[in-house]
């Protein structure tokens, strides 16, 4: 299948879903109401035979468009990366939004959906009836961005610890997060305590002039 092909089977059986092409690569998206309906069709439609979830994602765009390091000259001193954001955002959709790469393997193609996650609960139905692949992938996404996926049968943590707080993927999360572990001889245990260590800014290493490397 070409992507050519491909295009217009889904214009016309998601007339209603915008779809963007970029990089020889679709993009399909489609609103958290409509999503079970369409992985359905996408999986068991004969056009399209998406078989396999190959990868869900969540992106978070609170600061798309903006930057930190906005230089177009060398330095001799380094630049003061992450110190300030540069620009305004002008992105309009909801802040969240979850990712699935579907695989055909019957018609050798590759298909990204993107569904947004509105705020401020965040709750998508969860495709783990459609692809069992999505039971790890639904459990990543809620630790790390704070996604509920409604219907999964056992949405816990699955790489931070028991007590951690927040989510660590989530632009606005601090850099040092918010609690740290360590021994405690007295208790002889590991206890949790606020963060000891202080915030700093980094900056990318600059090579200076050093007699070290003069021939």
């Amino acid at each position: 299948m070409t992507v050519q092909a491909l295009q217009d089977n889904l214009q016309q059986h998601f007339p209603d879903s915008p779809l963007i092409l970029a990089g020889n690569e679709l993009t399909l998206e489609v609103l958290p109401n409509q999503l079970l309906d369409v992985c359905h069709k996408l999986r068991d439609d004969a056009l399209f035979k998406f078989a396999q979830l190959m990868d869900l994602c969540v992106v978070d765009y609170l600061t798309y468009g903006c930057d930190t390091w906005v230089t177009d000259q060398a330095t001799t001193t380094g630049f003061s990366r992450g110190v300030e954001v540069h620009g305004e955002s002008t992105w309009t959709k909801p802040r969240f939004a979850v990712v699935y790469h579907l695989l055909s393997v019957e018609h050798n193609f590759r298909l990204r959906l993107r569904t947004f996650a509105p705020e401020p609960y965040l709750i998508v139905p969860s495709v783990l009836p459609i692809w069992a692949s999505a039971q790890w992938y639904e459990r990543e996404a809620f630790d790390l961005f704070g996604v509920l996926f409604d219907g999964h049968p056992d949405l816990r943590r699955l790489l931070t610890d028991y007590g951690f707080i927040g989510h660590p993927f989530r632009k606005d999360f601090p850099l040092s997060g918010h609690v740290e572990v360590r021994y405690d001889p007295q208790t002889k245990r590991v206890i949790y305590q606020a963060v000891s260590i202080e915030p700093r800014v980094l900056v990318p290493k600059v090579i200076r002039d050093d007699s070290r490397y003069e021939p």
